[in-house]
């Protein structure tokens, strides 16, 4: 097995590759827990090798083990961390952390705040679709931006068009590209088991992407095909008006709120799209290749599905 400490070490460079730079369970920055762990220096850009497609840090080698689930013990045993009663207790039937705020009756702090509830986000800037099918047809025959031509399915998204659960990926992957729906590979057979530990299934919920065709090799969306699908976007959520959106990595977070925060920024926070509830996860893909992030998407989705239980219950 390998030295904790080298299993810790690779995991706050992960981290800090996505832009975090806090630990806030244990109140130490990213690179103060590097320096205890004998971790090296932030690399310079000359140094740092091309993202690839995929959201979250690079799969880690076949030989490699991932990181501890409990990283904090490593910590503790250099003497860096606070005792185990500083950590948050977690409600276990619940998988929300036990000293969450409420903040004017909310389960979590108030985020960022695109829109209000009275504005037509569509504009007149799109199409007149006034159907969830015309949508599909439009982007099925779209030529907005070059993908189309690469892609060899258009996938609009599917689900119930009554969704009050929404979820927003960011792009089609390979198998998706070959039957034009979202989320069937691996990831989406995941999604499905996240979506069942909160008592959906694919037909409660509506799910999309921001991009409508497969970038080709599963590379990173380019700021012009976002700007060319998000319209498309935008329609879907205005035509099925859910009462919770859940947005799904990075590309997706920061597309719905117009920020370029990271993920680690914006998860554990109530955002608002339009007066709609908008929750912040890891994309299902991220938690293949990082397993540790499942407790946190745990959390995450737990939460919305108490916003949505509030909202229907009026509560």
């Amino acid at each position: 097995m390998s030295d904790p400490r080298e299993q810790l070490r690779r995991y706050l460079e992960q981290r800090r590759e996505l832009g975090e730079r806090e630990l806030v369970l244990d109140q130490l920055s990213v690179e103060e827990a590097l320096r205890i762990v004998g971790g090296a220096p932030p690399a310079t850009r000359a140094e740092r090798a091309p993202q690839g497609a995929a959201e979250g840090p690079p799969a880690p080698k076949a030989a490699e083990e991932p990181p501890p689930n409990d990283w904090r013990e490593t910590l503790r045993a250099a003497g860096a961390a606070p005792a185990q009663s500083a950590a948050k207790p977690v409600r276990a039937s619940e998988g929300i952390p036990a000293s969450t705020p409420e903040v004017d009756g909310q389960l979590a702090p108030a985020g960022i705040v695109v829109g209000t509830t009275s504005r037509d986000l569509f504009g007149a800037r799109g199409p007149s679709l006034e159907s969830l099918e015309s949508v599909a047809k439009a982007i099925a025959t779209c030529t907005r931006c070059p993908l189309y031509a690469t892609a060899k399915n258009p996938v609009p998204g599917e689900g119930n068009p009554d969704a009050d659960f929404m979820l927003v990926g960011e792009a089609p992957g390979a198998t998706e590209d070959e039957t034009g729906r979202p989320f069937v590979g691996q990831a989406g057979q995941l999604l499905e088991k996240i979506l069942a530990a909160i008592k959906f299934t694919r037909e409660d919920v509506f799910i999309v992407n921001v991009l409508k065709h497969r970038p080709p090799g599963n590379r990173n969306p380019r700021p012009e095909e976002v700007s060319a699908c998000s319209p498309y976007l935008v329609r879907q959520i205005e035509l099925i008006r859910p009462k919770v959106l859940v947005a799904l990595g990075t590309f997706a977070a920061q597309t719905l709120l117009d920020t370029k925060l990271s993920i680690g920024k914006l998860r554990g926070q109530i955002h608002r799209y339009y007066g709609v509830p908008l929750i912040v996860t890891y994309h299902p893909a991220a938690l293949l290749r990082n397993p540790a992030w499942k407790r946190p998407t745990w959390e995450d989705v737990q939460l919305a599905r108490r916003i949505l239980d509030r909202a229907v219950s009026g509560a």
